[in-house]
């Protein structure tokens, strides 16, 4: 019996492209259905009426939801689907384990907010949101140090949870009128290496039709 397996996303989301990637380096064939999020599909509200949010992963009709969650879940379901024969996304060594997850979270509550507070806000609250990315950008760069990947030499969960954030970049430098790799150029370098993988380049958005999408939003809602 064929294996079913649905993404419902929203193209600029740096959640779902999680999943894009985490699917695309273990070669799974996916139905990929983009969600209107101000008029919700049926699906999307049955899958997920808890946070009735993107990305949900529905799995043979079981929905698995919240990207860190479906990345860890594509990672041990598809442990053995990879004709590369790389490692898993996630390393074995439980402190190793544990130390990706907590970097991972880090991510998202450090980063995510303050990024969308530089393209939503003005004058000091938009200078202390970018100071808050730049100093968890400059963390996660310490962090990598001189390795090629977060994990070392493979490509593995820490990545797939950051480099998403990255063609976001383009749009908080431009709403902020800054340079992050003036403060973090070896992350920068690190960036450009993932996106050299085809899983990578495939799975994210180009950075213009994130920039346009930010402008629709802030024309929608007011904000100059």
């Amino acid at each position: 019996m064929a294996e079913e397996v649905i993404l419902l996303d929203v193209h600029v989301s740096m959640f779902g492209m999680r999943a894009r990637v985490a699917l695309a380096e273990k070669g799974v064939e996916y139905e990929y259905r983009e969600e209107n999020l101000a008029d919700k599909s049926p699906l999307l509200l049955q899958m997920n009426p808890v946070h009735t949010k993107i990305p949900v992963l529905i799995h043979n009709g079981k929905p698995i939801c919240e990207s860190l969650i479906i990345v860890q879940y594509i990672d041990d379901v598809w442990k053995d689907n990879n004709n590369n024969k790389q490692p898993p996304l996630l390393p074995s060594d439980p402190y190793q384990r544990a130390q990706s997850r907590f970097w991972a979270d880090f991510i998202d509550k450090k980063i995510f907010d303050a990024g969308r507070r530089i393209w939503t806000k003005k004058g000091e609250e938009q200078e202390a949101a970018k100071k808050e990315v730049i100093d968890a950008l400059v963390l996660l760069e310490r962090e990598l140090g001189d390795k090629p990947y977060f994990g070392g030499d493979s490509f593995g969960f820490l990545d797939v949870a950051l480099i998403t954030y990255y063609c976001w970049f383009h749009t908080w430098e431009t709403c902020g009128d800054f340079k992050i790799e003036q403060h973090c150029p070896k992350l920068i370098v690190w960036a450009k290496k993932c996106m050299e993988r085809e899983s990578v380049s495939k799975s994210l958005a180009d950075p213009k039709e994130v920039y346009e999408f930010v402008l629709m939003l802030k024309k929608k809602y007011g904000i100059e």
